[in-house]
């Protein structure tokens, strides 16, 4: 037998929710992500279903085979928050203008950049998958070391497009303080300020990284 509800609340990082109980004063029924049909999009609260009701070990009921009903919300993409954005296009910008006023920036932050920005986005994905699916996640202490690391834009370019850890308050204020202190400590490291013997390892590798680029780029 199948019923007809309206989702009542959905937690997309975690992959599951609750449909308005189809009985007056009846207890919501719990629906998990792997319940819906593939390839139709995330649901959004309000959205319309049609479902079966399948009973678990501990007599407790959830939705089985649910099927869309009416507009699909998730076809209308959200907005991303414009805090988000606006960080991820000032704050690189600022970032760089300080550094380039204090003096050379070393080649090997651009590459440090740019593969912490990369496992920090896949890693947010692999566990935006498992909170889908119910498996291993990734804990939060490591996304946010991948943002201290320099993987912060990968991560809020994560954060936007896949909507994962977006909506946790206590998440948003660690990974935004990790942000500003990887943003402080490179501009240190790109200033006058900085101690010669740590700015010369710094040039040590950077110049080790431009003979090996020069070197793959002759083979």
């Amino acid at each position: 037998m199948r019923f007809e509800g309206v989702l009542a609340s959905w937690n997309d990082d975690r992959g599951f929710g609750f449909i308005k109980s189809p009985q007056p004063g009846g207890k919501d029924v719990f629906v998990h992500i792997s319940a819906f049909p593939p390839g139709r999009g995330r649901p959004g609260v309000g959205q319309r279903l049609s479902y079966e009701l399948v009973l678990e070990e501990g007599g407790k009921l959830r939705a089985a085979e649910v099927e869309l009903r009416g507009p699909d919300r998730s076809r209308s993409p959200a907005l991303p928050k414009k805090g988000s954005l606006l960080a991820l296009l000032l704050l690189p910008a600022l970032h760089l203008w300080i550094t380039a006023n204090w003096g050379k920036v070393p080649l090997i932050f651009p590459l440090l950049y740019g593969v912490a920005s990369l496992a920090a986005f896949l890693a947010y994905a692999v566990d935006k998958r498992a909170a889908q699916r119910g498996g291993w996640r990734i804990q939060e202490s490591t996304l946010h070391l991948l943002g201290l690391a320099g993987g912060w834009p990968g991560a809020v370019l994560a954060q936007v497009l896949l909507r994962h850890k977006s909506q946790k308050t206590s998440f948003r204020v660690v990974f935004w303080l990790s942000v500003l202190i990887n943003l402080s400590l490179v501009a240190y490291l790109c200033s006058p300020y900085c101690k010669p013997e740590l700015r010369h390892t710094i040039d040590v590798f950077s110049s080790a990284f431009a003979r090996s680029n020069r070197h793959l780029s002759g083979v």
